[in-house]
């Protein structure tokens, strides 16, 4: 019985870290789980009935208009890696497990979950009467179907590795699957979260044509929310799905608006033409003024996120840890949040949210601001002043293109600080700011079309960094910079081989510190996350990972 409260306190435990770079206005990737984010809860179905104006109750009605600078890619979440598409999803999918704020598990599809003693088999029972948005039921064959896309060696996603453990998927009967692991799995919860896809769609399409499928512009979930229109660089438009199994949302409509520049959003949230958008530090004590004047509220918190600075390592330029050691001594960090972000974030050193269970930074090596030392290490590792000034080695110069996303710009603003602080230490640096699609086309396998990136990681809610740090994601996964330690490799595996908090916590410290030894990135900030909104919104929860939790409670009161 021991292995089995072990399991049930890992599954009901489970803290979420993992890179959580939230960038401001949604223009983040995405890590580990890009599945459900909708934060749903096992509370059975229902219809919400419209109430009075004049009362306290929630009310139907209203289109809520939310800005972003990202533009998504597609709509399925076993093939996409960025979180303007993984807000759609949100809205669109269902999973069979969600999160809270606590980062626990949650039921949302699935009316029982029940794992073995061994760890090695989890029974799943949907609820009845689930409905997909064409009125079509959800059956234990969609689970199947959608689990076992990731399983098929024709899946070209980034997602496989969350999947990998899954032996086989057995229906039961109508409602109920059996999934069997080769081995225990305490991030299994992740796994359940991704959106269920409808087999009787899908079912004939081959899986190495499904990443590409007309199916994932126009989607067909069973979640709160029903996928109306997408005009690609513009919006995407939901509405309410009348049958879902929580009741109807509130919101008749969300529109989600895509503005590319920065400024503009700023402004358009300042008009009312976006209600709702996460909001730059450098923008924060402007719209702070608008909430003062009653046009909006804010709503505030530690991201569970973080931002980097990423080197490609297939690049020969950063294939020297002492040169990439002098990188980040190079950069004033400190300066970087108390000037670009008025002070509103924290330094970070390693690849762990201090929101994570296993974050621990007691051992972890430093690298502070030392122009002088970086110069040491740079000269040590061979790197001699040019007549131009600019830093040489064998003939090639130590210059390099620094991408990042444009309507982010805190990110365009730190490319620029970054550029300024290596000239000093004698690397020429050209920033180059895209708009996000051609910026993730570049970055992304399997173009890896960059030197080095500004980016952040928007984390899931289980601490293993395998999904972004771990060899085997190099090919057509996350780890797209080209990291490989056999050592953090093999502590990374072991973290995944058992239920034990205690000692998963271990194996991701030491994985974490080697990370941070090696740094294959410099480790910027942990941001705060700043959410504007309509001041008479209500039903919102705040959450450090989902800008859109529970959004079919959220509601608009009327005036009085």
């Amino acid at each position: 019985m021991k292995q089995k409260s072990l399991l049930l306190i890992a599954l009901t435990l489970v803290l979420s870290l993992f890179l959580a770079a939230c960038s401001s206005n949604n223009t983040s990737n995405n890590a580990t789980n890009n599945g459900n984010n909708n934060g749903n809860t096992n509370n059975g179905g229902g219809t919400k009935e419209e109430e009075p104006a004049d009362s306290n109750e929630p009310v139907q009605g209203g289109d809520l208009v939310i800005g972003s600078t990202g533009n998504p890619t597609l709509f399925n979440t076993l093939y996409s890696a960025d979180t303007a598409s993984s807000a759609i999803e949100g809205f669109v999918y269902d999973s069979l497990v969600g999160g809270n704020t606590e980062f626990e598990p949650e039921l949302s599809m699935a009316a029982s979950w029940e794992p073995s003693e061994d760890g090695l088999v989890h029974t799943v029972k949907l609820k009845e009467g689930l409905k997909f948005h064409d009125g079509e039921a959800v059956t234990a064959e969609d689970v199947k179907f959608t689990f076992e896309i990731p399983l098929s060696e024709d899946y070209d996603g980034p997602r496989a590795s969350s999947f990998e453990k899954i032996t086989s998927v057995e229906i039961v009967d109508d409602l109920t699957v059996k999934f069997t692991l080769s081995a225990v799995a305490p991030d299994f919860h992740i796994t359940l979260s991704y959106g269920i896809l409808p087999q009787h769609i899908l079912g004939d399409v081959p899986v190495a044509e499904m990443g590409e499928h007309e199916f994932n512009r126009a989607p067909i979930g069973s979640g709160p929310f029903k996928f109306v229109e997408w005009v690609d660089g513009q919006y995407v438009k939901v509405e309410a799905f009348d049958d879902y199994h929580e009741g109807r949302p509130y919101l008749d409509t969300l529109t989600y608006k895509i503005v590319t520049d920065g400024d503009q959003l700023l402004t358009q949230l300042s008009t009312g033409d976006v209600q709702f958008t996460t909001v730059p530090s450098t923008d924060l004590e402007t719209v702070k003024e608008w909430e003062g004047q009653g046009k909006l509220k804010i709503e505030s918190g530690l991201a569970l996120s973080y931002t980097y600075l990423g080197y490609n390592l297939r690049n020969p330029l950063f294939q020297d840890k002492s040169v990439r050691q002098a990188l980040t001594h190079a950069i004033d960090r400190e300066t970087i949040v108390s000037s670009v972000m008025n002070g509103d974030g924290e330094v970070a050193h390693f690849p762990e949210s201090p929101l994570s269970w296993a974050y621990d930074d007691s051992e972890t090596p430093k690298f502070e601001y030392d122009p002088e030392k970086a110069k040491e290490m740079l000269a040590a590792a061979g790197w001699k002043a040019g007549a131009d000034g600019i830093l040489e080695k064998d003939g090639q110069k130590f210059s390099f293109e620094l991408k990042t996303n444009q309507g982010n710009k805190v990110r365009e603003d730190i490319a620029v600080v970054v550029q300024q602080q290596l000239k000093e230490v004698g690397i020429e640096v050209k920033p180059n700011i895209m708009e996000w699609s051609a910026f993730l086309a570049d970055v992304n396998p399997p173009a890896w079309k960059f030197d080095a990136i500004i980016l952040g990681w928007s984390l899931g809610t289980d601490p293993d960094p395998s999904g972004i740090f771990h060899s085997k994601e190099i090919e057509e996964g996350l780890n797209f910079i080209n990291y490989s330690n056999p050592k953090a490799d093999e502590l990374m595996d072991k973290n995944l081989s058992t239920m034990d908090q205690e000692e998963r916590k271990g194996y991701i410290v030491e994985v974490n510190n080697i990370i941070a030894e090696e740094q294959p990135y410099t480790f910027l900030y942990y941001p705060n996350v700043h959410r504007a909104m309509p001041a008479n919104l209500e039903g919102y929860t705040f959450h450090a990972k989902s800008d859109f939790y529970k959004i079919n409670e959220w509601w608009l009161k009327p005036a009085n």
